[in-house]
């Protein structure tokens, strides 16, 4: 036991830094302190919200003294906040009704400070024994929420012998038991030694309580290394403000508690962060960084292509997946469906999806694996998955058992939302893993109803799948035979396209001298010179930009040419239920919309309109519009683009206006607007 006079002067230090910390709050947070004082709730626990810049601005020694004993400074920041609100009720205005609140919490945000560095802000796998008891912060995806639990806090006791009441905390190693001390640990000058305790009526104060669990972004993590995953505790306010497949970042206290225990497993000192502080991080893109001089070099680049504005498209189209010869036709359509298009809600609330789903079909060999494995580094969210090593539980949501409760934990398709998930071998999946993801790429939503956990979940995703043919492709049957995948599973996306490997002597020799030819440099050439333009940075931040930015609106042309389009496909003879529905004018719609954005426009013209159109008529083994559909695999860049699609819309406007019926644009206002 500490002196009389050493404790004494303890708790005058204390009280000197809550002072300090206290006229830091009234100083710098003196609205929020108003807004708390006026809540009319005194049981909630509210939380006060500080930025650490602030405080080292204000005060470098406390700043650093919270950093290094986050544990006694968090403490005492409560307790100034407790007491800067206490005075703000004393001065407030006439007619201002104040209440006075129980539970102050104060939340230190570390962004843009200085501990943004990776003593103090470490990846999760590089978490270690030396950050335990310093202000930490992680950041990750959260793949496993728990349930809503009530903590108990703190809890009164009253010593039998001298009366002493002082309260005693759980502690978190020994997962939140309650040891009492052996003696009386009253401060007077001759201690009493009393041994036997009393629970004090109505003294506990209990939180709310959950716990989460975050993993480290496969995006960061190198080939072969395993994502790492770390439990964080929530309470009072922090609870339930963040679902599964959020990206958060977290600052707290890393301590350890014990595992459970189990028969024949030794127990081990797990790690776990106490939250201070949480924040959502989906809505930043933090990582996509789009200086204003990028953005002059896109308007200039665009003003340069004013006259030839589809040779400037296809300058950027030769960016993506350079190292693949030719393929015009997939490279258009993976760019259009990473772009997507607008969402679309209407007055009753529902929702038609802006993202558009891509499947690619073909032979062995034809880069389809390529093609999937850079669009997911072009998105700033993405997964990376295969048919054969997933399951339904696997790319939706599972249920799993933690310490006797049943949790959530979050797949590919969750993990992905807002990004994009990559299914390379999709016919390698069973048709019963198949039909779960129906709903996720429809309602862009994944209902659950697992181990008595009843919820849906957010699946705001961009689907690219990659399949083989079953055996031999035959042109004369389906794709539904060919792929063997079911029809309403083919009509979710937007564009199929399929990849074959057919004898082409004059593609052969093309193909195989660019290979030969790969490490030469053409010197003077501008394609080349519009290569080092748009470099995968660029490429990446081009996307990212023109999907924030524009936000195209269709013409009433562009609006006629889509609807007289679909009605020529519904009357045509080659008729398919299951790939001309209303599905397929929102495709139509979406990938109209996403090359608007890809031609740097809030507009949807007649262009973009057509180009729409021929994506579609290359997803269909026959059309109805172009007499030849060819194979997408020897689809090529021409030399005069612009040139080659006037040939194209006048032979599209021509089958188009031999419908004088040009229906009302009335089928598609609804969907467009």
């Amino acid at each position: 036991m500490k002196p009389v006079n050493e404790s004494e002067s303890m708790e005058k230090e204390e009280d000197s830094e809550v002072k300090s910390l206290a006229e830091f709050l009234m100083t710098h947070h003196s609205e929020q302190l108003h807004s708390i004082v006026v809540s009319p709730d005194p049981k909630l626990h509210y939380p006060l919200y500080i930025d650490f810049t602030d405080l080292l601005n204000d005060n470098s020694r406390l700043a650093h003294l919270v950093l290094a004993q986050p544990t006694v400074y968090l403490l005492l920041f409560d307790r100034a906040a407790f007491w800067a609100h206490k005075i703000v009720i004393k001065g407030l205005k006439f007619g201002e009704k104040g209440v006075e609140k129980k539970f102050i919490h104060v939340r230190i945000n570390v962004c843009g400070s200085p501990l943004e560095c990776p003593e103090t802000f470490p990846s999760i796998g590089r978490v270690r024994v030396k950050h335990r008891g310093i202000l930490l912060t992680l950041k990750g995806t959260l793949i496993r929420s728990g349930a809503i639990k009530m903590y108990e806090g703190e809890r009164m006791y009253q010593c039998r012998k001298c009366k002493h009441v002082f309260p005693v905390h759980p502690e978190l190693e020994s997962r939140n038991s309650i040891t009492l001390p052996s003696f009386c640990p009253s401060q007077r000058s001759k201690s009493c030694e009393g041994t036997r305790f009393d629970c004090v009526d109505e003294s506990v104060i209990r939180h709310d309580y959950q716990e989460i669990k975050i993993q480290e972004s496969t995006q960061v993590l190198g080939v072969g290394v395993i994502p790492r995953s770390i439990p964080v505790i929530l309470m009072d306010d922090l609870v339930d403000i963040v679902k599964t497949g959020d990206d958060i970042i977290v600052t707290g206290i890393l301590t350890a508690k014990w595992s459970p225990d189990l028969k024949d497993v030794r127990s081990n000192l797990d790690p776990v962060l106490i939250a201070n502080y949480v924040r959502r991080t989906n809505e930043l893109k933090a990582d996509i960084d789009i200086p204003n001089d990028v953005i002059m070099k896109f308007k200039q680049f665009w003003s340069d292509f004013n006259d030839t504005p589809l040779k400037g498209r296809n300058a950027i189209l030769r960016g993506l997946c350079p190292q693949i010869f030719g393929l015009f036709t997939v490279k258009l359509a993976v760019t259009l469906t990473l772009i997507g298009g607008v969402q679309h809600v209407d007055a009753s609330g529902s929702k038609i999806r802006g993202e558009s789903h891509l499947l690619l079909v073909g032979d062995p060999g034809t880069g389809k694996s390529q093609f999937l494995k850079f669009a997911a580094k072009l998105s700033n969210r993405s997964v990376i998955t295969t048919g054969l090593g997933s399951t339904s539980a696997g790319l939706t949501v599972t249920a799993v058992k933690d310490g006797g409760e049943w949790m959530l934990e979050a797949g590919a398709l969750v993990l992905a939302d807002g990004g994009l998930c990559c299914i390379d071998e999709f016919d390698s999946m069973r048709e019963h893993d198949r039909a779960t993801i129906h709903e996720a790429m429809e309602q862009q939503t994944i209902s659950v109803a697992k181990a008595g956990l009843v919820t849906t979940l957010s699946t705001r995703t961009i689907v690219f799948g990659a399949t083989n043919p079953k055996g031999q492709y035959d042109p004369d049957q389906s794709l539904s035979v060919n792929t063997a995948l079911s029809g309403p599973l083919l009509s979710r996306f937007d564009i199929v396209l399929v990849l074959l490997d057919t004898k082409n002597p004059e593609w052969d020799a093309v193909v195989s001298s660019h290979i030969l030819n790969e490490g030469e440099s053409n010197k003077g050439d501008h394609d080349e010179d519009l290569g080092n333009i748009w470099t995968f940075s660029m490429l990446r931040r081009y996307i990212h930009f023109v999907k924030g930015y524009f936000r195209p609106v269709l013409t009433k042309e562009a609006e006629k040419v889509i609807s007289s389009y679909y009605q020529l496909q519904r009357r045509s003879a080659t008729y398919n239920a299951a790939r001309t529905t209303v599905r397929m004018l929102e495709s139509l719609i979406r990938l109209a919309q996403a090359h608007a954005r890809l031609m740097f426009r809030n507009e949807v013209t007649r262009i973009d309109a057509i180009m729409a159109i021929l994506c579609i008529e290359s997803s269909m083994t026959t059309s109805a519009i172009v007499d030849s559909v060819g194979n997408s695999l020897h689809s090529n860049f021409t030399e005069n683009p612009d040139e080659e699609y006037a040939k194209q819309e006048g032979l599209i406007l021509e089958k188009l206006r031999s419908f004088d019926e040009f229906s009302d644009v009335n089928i598609i206002e609804g969907l467009s607007r």
